[in-house]
Parts: structure tokens; sequence; C-alpha cells
């Protein structure tokens, strides 16, 4: 059986992460690009109106860096987003190494593998995506009876 084109993986955050992440900058919202620069920004939503299929919820995007992955030897990236997959914008819950910087862990985690780099270096990275923070009491978590937003978010 074939794996299809855009399936991603649920890992958790201490297997993908085994020493955290670093929140690098404020959480917040996935903006949709525009051509046409006296428009307003419009945030981007978890709903492909090609297919239909998503939740409806709002995206939010953080720049995270993986120490382990420095340690390592082997970082392609100093740092990389992860997409947040929320109704409301998820705050950093942790251990705050300085003003706006960090450690957090993932909750809701999933793995997309992708081809990333030009031309001749190129390499399999993830796209990664979470639905909240570890520890992140001030936003509510998702419901299982799902929001009914999916036909919103495409309008």
């Amino acid at each position: 059986m074939a794996i299809s084109k855009g399936y991603k993986f649920d890992i958790e955050s201490r297997v993908a992460f085994p020493k955290r992440l670093i929140l690098m900058a404020p959480i917040g919202p996935a903006i949709k690009y525009n051509p046409d620069r006296n428009a307003l920004p419009e945030q981007k939503f978890d709903f492909d109106p090609k297919t239909g299929e998503g939740t409806g919820l709002p995206l939010w995007t953080a720049t995270v860096t993986d120490p382990h992955e420095a340690s390592e030897g082997k970082g392609k990236r100093a740092s990389f987003e992860i997409t947040f997959i929320s109704q409301h914008q998820p705050v950093p819950a942790g251990e705050q190494i300085v003003d706006d910087m960090w450690f957090i862990e993932l909750e809701g985690l999933t793995a997309e593998p992708k081809v990333m780099g030009q031309g001749e270096f190129k390499y399999l990275g993830y796209v990664y995506r979470a639905t909240g923070i570890k520890g992140d009491n001030n936003t509510p978590k998702p419901t299982a009876a799902g929001n009914g937003n999916a036909a919103k978010a495409g309008a």
C-alpha cells in the first residue's frame, strides 16, 4: 500500500524534539499572501476549498529552533516555522529564557515529509503542525465534537 502525498504522521513532541524547541518570537496569525498591497491582511484557515478537507480552524505560526539538531551537527536550518491549528492563539508555556524566547513542547504534533532546499542542495525535511503548547492554560482546548467552521472558512 502506498502512502498518499500530503500524509501527516502523528508524533510525540519529545520524540521529534528531544531537547524541546525554543520559541524565537511571539506566535501570530498565519497571513494569506495577497498581491494587492492595499488589501487588509487576511488570516489563513485549515480548509482546502478544492478538496473540502480541513478543520476550518484558524492557523497560527511560530518561529522556532531545535537545539538538538544544532548539537548533533546536522542542522540544515537555523530556524523554521511551526503551524498551529487552533481556535485561539496559543500562549507560550514553559521555561522562559529571555523576553519572547521560551522552551516549549507541542501538543497534537504531526510531521509531513517534504523535499526542501533548492537545486543540488535538496534534502528531506518535515512540515510540522500542532494543536497547542503543553502547559498552556490560557487557550481553550479543542473539543472532539468539532466546531462546524469549515463552511465559513471556505467563504
